[in-house]
């Protein structure tokens, strides 16, 4: 009978334990699914509760802006996944200015980077560190590994095959921006685009993966990740904790390179 007990008060102790609980740092995850990128988050959301499982840190997941109405600061980092800085209204705008300024960290992935209307917030899109200009049909090219000492680039060979969305950027809007990851335009169209759209691609360098320190924070940012399928890749995955641990703790960067 008191082993029964005992087995019983162990199960109802491991229910009341929240999932995810005493990782070694919290992680908001802001999915917002919009127009053009809705499908990638019902993919998405269960690789990063694996990703958690498997590293060790707390997770919330939102698919609004309402976090944004309360308290960040018992996050490591925010990562705002294909969810743009317009999508945060009134406050919500100063909460996120308020917990970078004290340390806070955020991760942008690919749809973050648009800002629309560009110009209405200009610190968020110094945030990300450049603004969007266009980009052409998903196609496949090669990746470079350009940043070999920052974490989201350790699983991947120095040339990756990868096919995605290439946005195209203007000139950066911050200085000291380093890149991680660029594509190499010899490896695909950069003029193949819709009918009454112009694409020229970035020439030479052209950055897809970067980071930098931003008002008191630490941000990084993955113009990658355009499609579902891509949340299967564990190449692609690998890329985004690294980057993610990195926003998380500024640990990770090998300074042997």
């Amino acid at each position: 009978m008191k082993r029964f007990l005992l087995s019983v008060l162990v199960c109802l102790a491991c229910f009341a334990v929240p999932a995810f609980a005493q990782g070694a740092f919290k992680v908001l995850v802001v999915a917002i699914p919009n127009r053009y990128h809705h499908d990638y988050a019902v993919v998405a959301k269960p690789q990063f509760e694996r990703m958690a499982q498997v590293h060790g840190f707390d997770l919330t997941w939102s698919w609004n802006s309402t976090p944004f109405d309360g308290d960040l600061s018992p996050y490591a980092a925010v990562v705002l996944l294909n969810t743009p800085g317009d999508e945060l209204k009134g406050a919500q705008r100063g909460t996120l200015e308020a917990y970078v300024r004290a340390g806070g960290g955020v991760m942008a992935v690919h749809r973050a980077l648009i800002f629309n209307p560009p110009g209405e917030w200009p610190w968020f899109e110094k945030l990300i560190g450049r603004s969007f200009r266009v980009h052409p049909m998903v196609q496949t090219a090669t990746v470079r590994v350009d940043d070999p000492s920052f974490p989201a680039t350790f699983n991947l060979p120095s040339r990756w095959i990868w096919t995605d969305e290439w946005y195209e950027f203007h000139d950066p809007l911050m200085p000291g921006l380093r890149t991680v990851l660029s594509v190499d335009e010899s490896t695909y169209d950069p003029t193949r685009i819709w009918p009454g759209q112009v694409a020229r691609g970035m020439g030479k360098d052209h950055p897809v993966a970067w980071y930098h320190a931003y008002d008191g924070g630490r941000v990084f940012v993955t113009a990658l990740g355009h499609t579902p399928a891509l949340y299967d890749d564990p190449a692609y995955l690998a890329h985004l904790y690294g980057g993610l641990w990195w926003t998380a703790t500024g640990r990770g960067i090998d300074d042997r390179h």
